[in-house]
């Protein structure tokens, strides 16, 4: 395509969102028209320095624009370092990525941080550079190139709240430097970072404690929210936008195709409010969401809002002004560890009952475990109608999924235990909470079985859910928990490195072998993703909805789309229950391969059912 045709294409999507962006842009900087002329300029800089195959792909994603609907997509969610040592290794671990059926790849933060002092990569020094010991920007170039040869899309942190106290605005801003200071939240006392103190929760009041922090070397008071080595961002100066926005499109460049704005609901404050999910935040969002359609339309925005859905589902925008592509089905996932606790499904089926109405345009990202902690945000007023109580309930979750209830079968660790108000989250690999770890270590034949179908099953259920399902690297091959962090003085002190443990390459290379657990599992997950991939049922668009299973054990997920239905079951007890149907035509177990004409069926503890049924008159 000639210089001049490619222009033509940058200037008619440009023209197609101007006005739209303008309007945005203005609201937010006061009509700083000097700002916006920089903004837009900045826009066709980055577009012209995009690569021919990249706006190849673009043109392709917008002729398939629900390609990240796709049934068969599956994710995956990794740590360069644990995975592969570095970029070049994830290159050359390709193969195994493909096996795993998987064709979206997350890769944690990789960007330039300080070592000790970096929250796992979360406190970026520079955007425009790749952490040493995992290779150069170059190498992140080259690996996203390979994974678009196999159709893999690349997913990729953007830290935009904050940077690390080592990035040059900050080094500058300590220098007393006005223009960097005024990038940040500087004050030369603590008289407004009290006021803000107010309203603003603090995110980690046990090992970072307020919001803000003494920069000596300045002599003045900064924002901190996260931790004192991660300095806010002040978005309400154009300058950051513009420059962060171009930070964004620079990795965009590098070929990322899912950019993960982490700690969206955070990223503009305001004094005398909670600093949380203001409309200036929503603004930002969309804004990057039209760069993004102009720029770069194969991207897609990944929103990081670990919040209850009436905040998370926002953040989709609107179908005429959409925002964010994709978003976490967080407290989908902290539900369902809470029934692996409880064995009772009836929070889980409240939770479910609120996504399945939601517009099957949203599109969540699920998951069973992350890279971060299982904060119990849950509905503790629905709870209570059955006799839970907040604290109490929180400190049972804690001792069942860290092994301190009596005849518990998980293993798991507590992070950011804060006695005073008796709250605590949980790490822990998927296989460890389910009770691998402890069965083996007992060598109990029958605990393993029950922990082997226990993963297998939520996996289940987690594919049975409409939207992206991401796997963490490891729980393709039960992975267990990595105690060894304990031993390494720079991660001692963050328990979520139990769950991050360096890939055991010696436990992947069992994956084939039909009588390990690692064969099992793996073989397992396969399975479940042939079936997903080939059935219309798991289309995006179908039609969802709760079962009535007449157990509190076992959830019942119905689906139905272009002539086929799907009749899910899951046993979250300790006991076989049987469930009936009233089809009144046969059924097909999917998983297990065979028909069923009978009307009621058994399920085995932690096990579960895919059953369905053809509708020949409006199949296609």
């Amino acid at each position: 395509m000639s210089v001049s045709t490619s222009m033509k294409e940058f200037n008619a999507r440009l023209a197609k969102f101007e006005d739209e962006l303008k309007w945005l842009y203005m609201e937010l900087y006061h009509g700083d028209e000097q700002a916006y002329a920089y903004f837009k300029s900045m826009l066709e800089r980055m577009y012209t320095q995009r690569n021919a195959a990249l706006r190849k792909l673009d043109r392709a994603r917008l002729d398939d624009p629900a390609w990240y609907k796709r049934r068969e997509l599956v994710g995956m969610l990794m740590y360069v370092s644990a995975f592969a040592g570095n970029l070049k290794g994830v290159r050359e671990k390709l193969d195994y990525v493909a096996d795993c059926g998987v064709n979206y790849l997350h890769l944690m933060p990789l960007l330039e941080s300080p070592e000790g002092r970096s929250d796992g990569g979360y406190a970026v020094s520079d955007f425009r550079k790749v952490q040493p010991e995992l290779g150069t920007m170059e190498d992140l170039a080259a690996l996203a190139k390979d994974c678009h040869k196999r159709d893999i899309a690349v997913c990729l942190d953007f830290v935009m709240n904050h940077t690390s106290e080592d990035h040059e605005w900050a080094r500058r801003a300590r220098a007393g430097e006005k223009e960097y200071q005024n990038r940040y939240f500087f004050y030369d006392n603590w008289d407004i970072p009290n006021q803000f103190e107010q309203t603003v929760p603090q995110v980690f009041p046990t090992t970072a404690p307020g919001n803000f922090s003494w920069c000596a070397e300045a002599q003045k008071v900064v924002m901190t929210t996260f931790y004192p080595y991660q300095w806010d961002l002040n978005y309400a100066n154009p300058v950051v936008f513009n420059d962060m926005t171009e930070n964004m499109l620079y990795l965009c460049n590098q070929g990322v195709d899912v950019i993960r704005l982490d700690a969206t609901p955070y990223i503009w404050k305001q004094l005398g409010t909670q600093c949380r999910n203001l409309p200036q935040v929503h603004s930002l969002v969309r804004i990057m969401r039209i760069v993004c359609e102009i720029v770069c339309p194969g991207t897609l925005l990944l929103g990081e809002v670990v919040m209850e859905p009436s905040k998370v589902v926002p953040y989709f925008g609107t179908v005429d002004k959409p925002e964010c592509h994709l978003l976490y089905n967080v407290t989908t996932m902290a539900s369902t560890w809470h029934t692996v606790a409880t064995k009772d499904t009836r929070l889980l089926r409240h939770q479910l009952s609120q996504v399945f109405a939601l517009p099957r345009q949203y599109t969540f990202l699920n998951y069973l475990r992350c890279h971060d902690d299982i904060g119990w945000g849950l509905d503790y007023n629905f709870i209570g109608n059955y006799g839970g109580q907040e604290v109490a309930h929180k400190k049972f979750l804690n001792d069942y999924l860290t092994g301190n209830w009596d005849g518990s079968p998980a293993r798991g660790e507590l992070y950011n235990n804060d006695p005073r108000l008796g709250d605590a989250r949980l790490c822990g690999t998927t296989a460890s909470l389910c009770g691998l770890e402890a069965a083996r270590f007992e060598g109990d034949d029958a605990k393993t079985e029950w922990a082997l179908r226990c993963d297998l099953m939520l996996h289940a259920y987690m594919f049975t859910l409409s939207g992206v399902p991401v796997l963490y690297s490891g729980d393709e091959i039960a992975q267990e928990n990595d105690y060894s962090y304990h031993d390494d003085p720079l991660k001692r002190e963050d328990s979520r490195w139990l769950h991050r443990g360096n890939m055991d390459w010696d436990k992947a290379a069992l994956r084939h072998d039909p009588d390990s657990v690692e064969g099992r599992i793996f073989q397992g997950l396969r399975k479940l993703e042939g079936i997903r991939a080939a059935h219309r049922v798991f289309d995006s668009d179908a039609d969802l909805w709760l079962l009535d299973t007449g157990c509190d054990g076992v959830l019942g997920i119905g689906r139905y789309s272009k002539g086929e239905k799907l009749l899910a079951f899951f046993n979250f007890d300790e006991c076989e229950h049987t469930v009936q149907t009233e089809e009144g035509a046969p059924l097909y177990d999917l998983y297990g391969a065979c028909a069923c004409n009978d009307g009621a069926f058994s399920i085995a503890p932690g096990g579960f059912l895919w059953l369905a049924r053809e509708f020949e008159e409006e199949s296609e």
